[in-house]
């Protein structure tokens, strides 16, 4: 068995390190709650949401509420019963949770998310506090945490996103204490990748295959009880896993995944992605650094002790698993797979800046100054206490005012965020509906952006098919710009964008 020799890690729990964490607690919240329903919820928070209201009518995930549909797949995500399997289920039943409660609003929709990105945060620093001897390593990463405005981005949305992250990092922090034989810690590891499963099925493979390959490097002693646990899991979501190998994902994307240049694209998308909002390519070459200092001062090589690997090597080997796992299965590399990578990309900046205090706190303290700097601090504190006109807030507050019970509207994109709040028959969107439902239509909305192929056709069929002089123009006070609240950093909008037409819609005389 490959180890480092014994160390003295931190122990107990002392007045500054309450301090700290109760800081962390209080500013996270403050950053991941205030504003937190200042937008309305966009296309893809809106199919959580909805499928999440079935859940309390019907008990299970439906992609269906019997009067709309809530597909962006043409259908593909459920059967011919309706029931969702697209996309595990714990998010949904978080979502019904919460409008149970709070009843079915914006707030109660995101809430639970935000909640566990705040638990993520937390959970980062004892993450980091266990696995390196030093705790200011781990306050440096949590510290980072708290201040990536895009994982606060990811977390206050109504999707899986901060759940996944929450889970995987308990799963690595359960993991160690397996591997330190603490009680329960065995139990912890199971309940954290079974409910990563339910959360996310990708990630928690991913997990597993980071905590077995690390166990057979670092821990062979313990390699049956690792193996034992792992199988544990795979019993336990077996019945999920058998129902889900019938989900014809790629039938929907079979040709944007599949081909080595497509997958080589999508690393390199990803990598760019880690690179420009989460961990600087520059913090790679601090060991570089600090490894010619060291050499220069004629001290000892770091790159020689095999603590160093190993402090590097858990976190390491759960980014490059699910890197490696994204880009073979992901149809796009969308910003939001990268959720759970985020935490372990973090402690790994912080055990590097650390590294490099030992050696030279200068260095450290410019690389902790640009790190929080990069990061769009003015737009996040702008978004998160204004609330700005959108296409989607303009046509609910117009639809609720003018529509009546029983009227038909169609739209090209958007559709799930107005059968969210409306109740209304929508059509069209990704829905997979019949395009000529159109004309049962009394409202007609044609957005002026497309957000890709299958809502441009829809357009240029709306188009085609309608004779705009049986319509009344009505023009809304709001510009009418794509994705609002959309999470991927090249297009999120912090304040209300400028240069786009108004919001349309057509009123059948």
């Amino acid at each position: 068995m490959i180890s480092r020799p014994p160390i003295a890690r931190a122990r107990g729990f002392g007045r500054f390190e309450k301090a700290f964490v109760t800081a962390l607690v209080l500013t996270g919240a403050l950053l991941l709650f205030t504003g937190l329903d200042n937008r309305f919820l966009w296309q893809d928070e809106a199919q959580t949401a909805l499928i999440g209201r079935t859940v309390l009518t019907r008990g299970l995930p439906y992609g269906t509420d019997g009067i709309n549909y809530f597909s962006q797949e043409e259908g593909a995500e459920y059967g011919p019963d309706h029931i969702w399997k697209w996309h595990p289920w714990l998010q949904f039943y978080l979502a019904a949770l919460s409008f149970k409660i709070m009843g079915p609003t914006t707030l109660a929709a995101r809430l639970p998310f935000a909640l566990f990105g705040l638990g993520t945060i937390v959970l980062l620093y004892f993450f980091a506090r266990r696995l390196w001897p030093d705790k200011r390593a781990a306050e440096v990463a949590a510290v980072l945490l708290l201040f990536c405005l895009w994982f606060l981005i990811l977390a206050r949305q109504a999707r899986y996103y901060a759940p996944a992250a929450f889970f995987s990092l308990w799963g690595l922090h359960a993991y160690l204490g397996l591997a330190e034989r603490r009680p329960w810690s065995m139990a912890g590891f199971i309940m954290a990748a079974a409910l990563l499963f339910h959360t996310h099925y990708l990630y928690a493979g991913t997990l597993l295959a980071t905590v077995l390959v690390h166990g057979f490097i670092y821990h062979r002693g313990e390699i049956k009880r690792l193996v034992l646990a792992c199988l544990l899991i795979c019993v336990i979501c077996s019945p999920w896993i058998v129902w889900l190998a019938t989900l014809k994902y790629q039938e929907a994307f079979g040709a944007e995944i599949i081909g080595f240049a497509a997958i080589f694209s999508r690393l390199l998308d990803f990598a760019k992605q880690v690179a420009a909002y989460v961990f600087p390519f520059y913090l790679a070459a601090l060991p570089l650094i600090v490894e010619a200092v060291l050499r220069f001062r004629k001290k000892t090589s770091f790159f020689l002790e095999i603590g160093f690997w190993q402090d590097l090597s858990l976190p390491g080997l759960f980014v490059i698993f699910n890197l490696a796992a994204l880009s073979l299965t992901s149809p796009l590399a969308f910003f939001r797979y990268l959720a759970p990578l985020i935490p372990p990309l973090l402690a790994l900046a912080g055990l590097l800046i650390h590294q490099s205090w030992r050696l030279f706190p200068p260095l450290a303290v410019l690389l902790m100054i640009t790190a929080l700097i990069l990061q769009p601090l003015k737009g996040y504190l702008f978004e998160i206490t204004h609330r700005f006109p959108s296409p989607t807030r303009s046509l609910v507050e117009f639809l609720r005012e003018k529509a009546r019970p029983g009227d038909v509207v169609a739209i090209t994109y958007g559709d799930l965020p107005l059968k969210f709040y409306t109740g209304l028959r929508i059509v069209g969107g990704l829905t997979g509906e019949d395009p000529a439902l159109v004309k049962q239509a009394k409202w007609v909305i044609i957005r002026r952006k497309a957000s890709g192929p299958l809502d441009l056709a829809l357009r240029d069929y709306y188009l085609r098919r309608l004779d705009l002089k049986d319509y009344r123009t009505i023009i809304l006070d709001s510009p009418d710009y794509p994705h609002e609240n959309r999470e991927s950093p090249d297009v999120h909008p912090f304040s209300l964008p400028q240069g786009h037409p108004p919001v349309m819609v057509l009123e059948r005389k």
